[in-house]
């Protein structure tokens, strides 16, 4: 009994250790990895869309990622796992990907709006020109 009492403690222990995940080799810092994330998704999300563009471009997500960034596929997974054993600290990094995304996506928003109204005026000025000159 006293084994078996002094191995579930064993396990326990160590299992709460603070750093289950052994620093990486290069650590990333951590705004360089949140920028890996946000650029990550936006490629993802890009490729959900409009699948065939990122392929006529010759676009390939990890690869594109390891070249901006200057890094290689064993550096990126080891950062993604390192971030990735602090729960708390990798909720917050996704909380700011998803802050910024909403950023672009509000931007984005405000063009298309803009230009829409311009457009819409472009068209009613044609319009108005074309009928004009019909009269």
């Amino acid at each position: 009994m006293k084994k078996i009492t002094f191995l579930i403690f064993s396990i326990i222990l160590f299992s709460c250790s603070e750093k289950p995940v052994p620093e990486p080799d290069t650590l990333l810092d951590e705004k360089v990895m949140v920028d890996i994330l946000f650029d990550t998704a936006i490629l993802q999300a890009s490729e959900s869309y409009l699948p065939d563009k990122l392929t006529e471009n010759n676009v390939r997500i990890k690869n594109y990622i390891y070249t901006k960034y200057s890094i290689d596929s064993t550096t990126y997974y080891q950062n993604q796992r390192y971030y990735a054993s602090d729960s708390r600290k990798y909720r917050d990094m996704h909380k700011e990907v998803l802050e910024r995304i909403d950023q672009l996506k509000a931007e984005t928003d405000t063009l298309i709006k803009h230009e829409g109204v311009k457009g819409g005026l472009l068209k009613e000025k044609k319009l108005t020109k074309t009928l004009e000159t019909k009269e």
